[in-house]
C-alpha cells in the first residue's frame, strides 16, 4: 500500500473520529489504532501526535459552537481551572509511563458509563439548569481527576466528560460538548508543547489527521448546534460509541 493510499485511510478514519468526538466521545480510540496499527507509531508517539488533530478539531469545534450560541464562555472558568491542573499532571505522567497498563482497567470503566447513560435517559435529553450551583468541594476533585485523564491518554475524555457535565453539573449534552470541545483544546495546546519537547509527535502524520479531524468536528458541530433533533442524536451516538468500545475491548 502506497503513502498516499495510507494518508486517503487515515484523513477518512480521521474524519469519522472527529465527529464522533464532537458529539460524544472516545474518537481518539479510532485514531490511536490508525496510528499504531495503520502508521505504525508507537503507543507513546501516537499518543502525542493525536493532540495535534484533537487540538484543530477542538478549536474549530469551539468556534462553530460558539458562533451558534452554544458556548458560554462567562460560566467556564470553574470548570478549566481544575481539569487543566489535572490535565497538565497527566501529560507529564505521560511522558514517564506507557498508558498501555491503563487500558486494562479502561474496559471496565467503560461498562460503568454505559450504566451511567441507560439509567433515566431523560437526564441527557433535558435543558441546562442555569440555577444549579455545584459545592466546589464536589466538582474540584471530580474535574481534577478528569483532566489528569485527558492529560494521561485522550481516549475515552469526551465520554467522561459529559457523564460529568451533563449528570453531575446538569447541563445539556450538547453545551456540554461545547464546553468539552473549548477545555480540551486550551490544555491540549500545552500538552503538544511538552510531547513535542519529548520527541513524541510526528507532525508529518499528526497533520494529515488533524485534516480529517477538523473537517469532521467542524460540520458535526454545525449539525450540533442548528437542529433540533441533536440532543437526541448525541444521546444514541454516545451509547453506540460505549456499546462498539466494550465490545471490542472484551471480545477482541
Amino acid at each position: 500500500m502506497t503513502d498516499i493510499q495510507l494518508y486517503i485511510i487515515a484523513i477518512i478514519g480521521a474524519m469519522f473520529a472527529g465527529g464522533i468526538n464532537t458529539l460524544a466521545g472516545n474518537g481518539s480510540a479510532i485514531t490511536l489504532t490508525i496510528l499504531t496499527e495503520v502508521l505504525g507509531l508507537t503507543p507513546n508517539m501516537a499518543n502525542g501526535t493525536n493532540r495535534i488533530g484533537v487540538f484543530t478539531q477542538c478549536t474549530a469545534t469551539s468556534w462553530v459552537f460558539y458562533k451558534n450560541g452554544k458556548l458560554n464562555l462567562s460560566n467556564t472558568k470553574k470548570y478549566v481551572y481544575p481539569i487543566f491542573i489535572g490535565a497538565i499532571a497527566g501529560a507529564i505522567l505521560a511522558l514517564n509511563v506507557s498508558n498501555e497498563q491503563f487500558r486494562a482497567v479502561f474496559r471496565f470503566m467503560m461498562v460503568f458509563m454505559l450504566i451511567a447513560v441507560l439509567v433515566k435517559p431523560k437526564r441527557w435529553l433535558r435543558k441546562t439548569d442555569a440555577d444549579f450551583q455545584p459545592k466546589w468541594y464536589i466538582y474540584w476533585p471530580l474535574l481534577l481527576a478528569l483532566g489528569f485523564y485527558g492529560g494521561f491518554i485522550q481516549m475515552g475524555m469526551g465520554v467522561f466528560f459529559l457523564i460529568i457535565m451533563v449528570l453531575g453539573m446538569r447541563l445539556n449534552i450538547i453545551e456540554g460538548n461545547a464546553l468539552k470541545s473549548f477545555v480540551i483544546a486550551l490544555y491540549t495546546l500545552v500538552i503538544i508543547f511538552l510531547f513535542h519537547y519529548q520527541g513524541l509527535i510526528d507532525w508529518k502524520l499528526g497533520g494529515v489527521m488533524a485534516i480529517g479531524q477538523t473537517i469532521g468536528g467542524y460540520f458535526t458541530a454545525r449539525f450540533a448546534s442548528k437542529s433540533k433533533w441533536a440532543d437526541q442524536v448525541a444521546y444514541y451516538v454516545l451509547i453506540v460509541v460505549l456499546i462498539v468500545a466494550i465490545g471490542k475491548l472484551f471480545f477482541t
